[in-house]
């Protein structure tokens, strides 16, 4: 298995313990939470299900949720082995028939039992809480079993789980929160699969597809990254092009309310406050918003910080997602376009563009990767991007500041380039003026290191020592 190294070793050491366990993996959508406990634990499985996709599909029946829910758990209860019965009635009828079964093959050896999307099983008024509770308190916990849970419903997992403070209030043992693939990681899975690209181009995928295993699966062999593009995007019955509406819909009971605020944090890269917010969308700064808001910083969608030398006075939300990016971007709303349209666009000045502002996000997705470079793993620090709106005196804005405990604050210029960088007279003046900014900002017992972060170098002429430090585009791919 590609990564995941650290993931597999915590889930084989509590399999190894002779307590109950219950296990919560969580994460974005299409992170490759099911493939981490198949792997895992391939072989060893007592009993697995899958909850059922809220995506609602043309249905004569008008079956209740519930029903439809209940009916697949006892189906997976008489393929794995149950004796037939009947449909469970309700959830606390269907777990515990599962004791049942468990008790009935119950050899003394570890039961794991994996409950895959178990978010999408607790539907409106189903006690799907009530009921998966007693069956940890009154049976699980006091066996010899390892129950794992999974879900994309980050938020889910911990108000109802993690975070529970009913009766399974401190109940989760563990929990592993899986993170998108880094570069290193994408670029090795990319290789494993007999797909050629250079690290440029690595980097490009990563700013669409943001290190989601899943959708670099998609990739062929013999095609370039602009290929494959246009196959996953624009192509006809591209596999990608209803991706964005599923994952809202899989993971949120109000994926309309969510896309809007995701919409609108589309429009600008560094993101607004709650205030812009409230007059970007229909939604008043009340309990409303915060719960959304909640729900996609769980999630991985959005982040909320604070920008540099705003203390928490000023909070703001940044959308970033790589795969929503760029498909509200380029994808949402042009029906209309080419079948070939990354391919005869690729070198034009809108995507060029892009490229600078996706890049941004990417270092910011490699922070440990960053420090790694400049030599301070172990240096506590806090990173944001800076504005500073010019009054009399010129504005400026710095791509990412990275805050060090050890009195050093490094201002970090980000550049996407096709070649090696040039640092020239003009762009020499311009650093100079930042730099000046920025001073009046920082403590006096701090300096400013000037930091280049950029693909391929710095060409060496007068003004290369613009720049205190340069990071190339290997270094965002070392193992941190």
């Amino acid at each position: 298995m590609i990564g995941r190294k650290r993931e597999i070793a915590e889930l084989q050491e509590l399999y190894k313990g002779k307590n109950a366990e219950l296990v919560a993996v969580y994460g974005r959508r299409r992170v490759g939470k099911t493939y981490l406990v198949d792997e895992t634990f391939k072989g060893r499985i007592t009993f697995r299900h899958a909850g059922l996709s809220p995506i609602e599909e043309a249905d004569s029946s008008k079956e209740r949720p519930i029903k439809k829910q209940l009916r697949a758990f006892y189906y997976s209860l008489i393929s794995q082995g149950m004796e037939k019965d009947h449909l469970p009635e309700d959830w606390l009828e269907a777990f515990f028939m599962l004791e049942m079964h468990l008790q009935n093959i119950d050899d003394g050896s570890r039961q794991v039992i994996f409950f895959d999307e178990l978010p999408w099983m607790d539907t409106p008024k189903s006690g799907f809480i009530t009921a998966f509770e007693s069956f940890w308190n009154g049976w699980a916990c006091h066996r010899n079993v390892m129950v794992i849970v999974a879900g994309s419903a980050n938020s889910w997992i911990k108000d109802k789980l993690i975070n529970n403070h009913g009766g399974l209030y401190g109940r989760v043992t563990h929990e592993i929160k899986l993170s998108p693939f880094s570069l290193l990681e994408c670029e090795l899975l990319l290789k494993d699969r007999g797909i050629s690209l250079s690290r440029y181009d690595v980097v490009q995928s990563y700013m669409i597809f943001g290190g989601i295993p899943f959708y670099l699966n998609y990739f062929q062999r013999g095609k370039s990254l602009a290929q494959n593009v246009d196959e996953l995007f624009f192509s006809k019955g591209a596999k990608l092009l209803l991706e964005y509406d599923r994952l809202f819909s899989s993971i949120f009971s109000n994926p309309e309310e969510m896309k809007k605020i995701v919409k609108a944090l589309a429009g600008r890269s560094k993101g607004y406050t709650r205030q812009e917010l409230t007059e970007l969308t229909t939604f008043s700064d009340g309990g409303t918003l915060s719960k959304a808001l909640k729900g996609l910083i769980a999630s991985d969608f959005v982040m909320s910080y604070n920008p540099f030398g705003e203390g928490k006075r000023k909070e703001y939300y940044k959308l970033i997602d790589p795969f929503c990016l760029f498909y509200l971007k380029f994808v949402a709303n042009h029906n209309s376009l080419s079948e070939k349209f990354w391919q005869q666009n690729v070198t034009s000045q809108n995507i060029v563009t892009w490229r600078g502002y996706a890049f941004e996000n990417v270092c910011f997705n490699h922070i440990s990767q960053i420090k790694k470079a400049l030599g301070i793993s172990g240096i506590s620090s806090s990173e944001s991007a800076w504005t500073k709106i010019g009054e009399n005196e010129r504005g400026t804005q710095i791509d990412m500041i990275i805050s060090r405990n050890d009195n050093v604050v490094n201002m970090c210029e980000i550049k996407f380039y096709s070649d090696i960088f040039v640092v020239d007279k003009d762009y020499d003046l311009v650093l100079r003026n930042r730099k000046g900014l920025l001073s009046d900002n920082i403590p006096k017992k701090s300096t400013i290191h000037t930091t280049l972060i950029t693909t391929y170098g710095i060409k060496e002429n007068e003004y290369r020592w613009s720049f205190d430090n340069v990071i190339t585009m290997d270094d965002l791919f070392c193992d941190v």
